[in-house]
């Protein structure tokens, strides 16, 4: 049986519970390609005690993503082990108050688009039922704006919705691949957070945000703050230079 995909408005209700109770607990955390996003990283890392760089070289791989050409970060997965999340246990997840946007939104998959001439973002849910799931005999009835809410899922929205923009971006102003320079400038402002804040502090690449204006260093600056300047710079560095040149 294939999973099933069932679209579902903002107010619409389902039931869903994930618990040791539920009998396939953790039949989910095997055997998948999890994709890290940038605030995702974040959340992990800081969760863990980690530099960004030792977090990444610990626990993911890096491969170039074949439909944006961005570099794209993979949680890496131990075949000796079953495939399983390095990160769960018999007990369930040991990061869970900080596990990725796509584990928390669970069942729900979110699809969001931007507009190009209004910057708006439209977003739609779609509930996945899978056949080894049976959690949707569990829990409480609950809206699809209640569950965001509930998973902590908006300040993962925001950000995520940032790096939707530099893949358009991307797509539109640099079709072709990026060179190796790029792709490593990429990886570091996307991804390498703490290696990004020294680079920034050593060679005054924020020197054009707000919060220089304000007279704030990379160095005094929280890991979220830091993320979105990054994703800035990023923007600014890569392609809207090349958008500007274009137009």
């Amino acid at each position: 049986m294939e999973n099933e995909w069932i679209p579902l408005s903002p107010d619409a209700p389902f039931t869903f519970a994930c618990t040791p109770e539920v009998p396939c607990f953790n039949d989910c955390c095997r055997d998948l390609n999890q994709f890290l996003t940038p605030y995702d990283i974040l959340r992990l890392k800081r969760h863990l005690g980690l530099p960004s760089s030792v977090f990444l070289e610990r626990y993911t791989v890096t491969h170039i993503g074949p439909e944006t050409g961005l570099p794209v970060v993979v949680l890496r997965q131990d075949p000796a082990s079953g495939m399983t999340c390095p990160f769960v246990s018999d007990k369930g997840c040991t990061v869970y108050t900080d596990r990725p946007a796509s584990c928390r939104a669970y069942p729900l998959a979110r699809l969001a688009s931007r507009s190009r001439e209004t910057g708006r973002i439209t977003e739609r849910y779609a509930l996945i039922r899978e056949p080894h799931c049976q959690g949707f005999q569990e829990g409480d009835r609950r809206t699809v704006r209640q569950w965001i809410e509930d998973q902590g899922l908006l300040p993962y929205n925001e950000m995520n919705d940032r790096l939707m923009e530099i893949i358009g971006l991307k797509a539109r102003c640099h079709p072709q691949p990026l060179d190796i320079r790029e792709r490593h400038l990429f990886h570091l402002a996307a991804y390498d957070l703490d290696t990004f804040r020294r680079q920034a502090s050593e060679n005054d690449l924020l020197k054009d945000s707000d919060a220089a204006s304000h007279g704030r260093s990379p160095a005094e600056t929280d890991d979220t703050t830091l993320l979105r300047l990054s994703l800035d710079w990023l923007k600014r560095t890569l392609f809207l230079q090349m958008e500007g040149g274009a137009s």
